[in-house]
């Protein structure tokens, strides 16, 4: 099945590039579309070469550090949104998922990727954002959306919740590396996760893989199988 609408819905520009880099490639290969919302413009974080910025210089520069990344992707469409960084859980909680679900409706969205329940690492934006997509999937704001994954957090994993695709990012590193070099203020943080991005034999091995766990499928949660691709398993969307 070609032609399907994926989206990613994350809190932070470069979130995508990070877990999903080797994934949005390959749905370029196979003639699928992928869609970004970001919630915030990543303005609490660090600027690194380019500090002092002040917030809102830091949220330009990331927002276009996102689309030269997305460029380097094939990101089909972004969304950003303004929201505080840092500050989500601060943000009502129906406020965030009518968000999502007005943003999967809008682009038709069939199947979504975003945080697992603790975030990956325990962060609270992405932690809101988790709650925010699962309960516009699972309240059925969303229609249309007809699977829900999960980056393969160690957590998800230590739960028994094994990633349904997981993807050797290889073949695809100089291009990873590239979009990941894209997001120039955040450089210190993608080294201590990655390491040498021009030596991918440096890169640590857990850093290597992209994993997703198939968190949701037409309403049945947590459905134990393998899969070579997102689109498996998908039924055609009504006319």
């Amino acid at each position: 099945m070609t032609g399907t609408t994926i989206a990613g819905v994350f809190a932070h520009p470069d979130d995508e590039t990070f877990g999903a880099s080797s994934a949005i490639l390959e749905m370029g290969r196979r003639g699928d579309r992928f869609v970004l919302q970001t919630f915030t413009p990543g303005d609490a974080g660090k600027a690194g070469r380019f500090a002092p910025l002040t917030k809102p210089e830091l949220a330009e520069r990331r927002k276009r550090e996102l689309k030269d990344a997305a460029d380097i992707l094939g990101i089909a469409s972004i969304c950003q949104l303004d929201y505080g960084d840092g500050k989500l859980k601060e943000i009502p909680l129906a406020q965030l998922i009518r968000d999502t679900a007005d943003f999967l409706n809008k682009e038709r969205a069939s199947i979504v990727l975003t945080f697992p329940e603790d975030g990956i690492y325990g962060h609270p934006d992405h932690v809101a954002v988790h709650y925010a997509v699962k309960e516009a999937v699972f309240g059925g704001l969303c229609p249309g959306v007809q699977k829900l994954y999960y980056y393969a957090s160690e957590a998800l994993q230590q739960a028994g919740r094994k990633p349904a695709i997981v993807l050797d990012t290889s073949s695809d590193w100089p291009t990873k590396a590239q979009a990941l070099q894209a997001h120039e203020t955040q450089l210190a943080s993608i080294h201590r996760v990655f390491g040498n991005l021009t030596d991918f034999a440096s890169v640590p091995r857990e850093a290597r893989y992209e994993g997703f766990v198939l968190a949701w499928e037409r309403g049945v949660e947590w459905p134990a199988q393998r899969e070579a691709y997102f689109t498996d398993g998908l039924l055609p969307e009504p006319n």
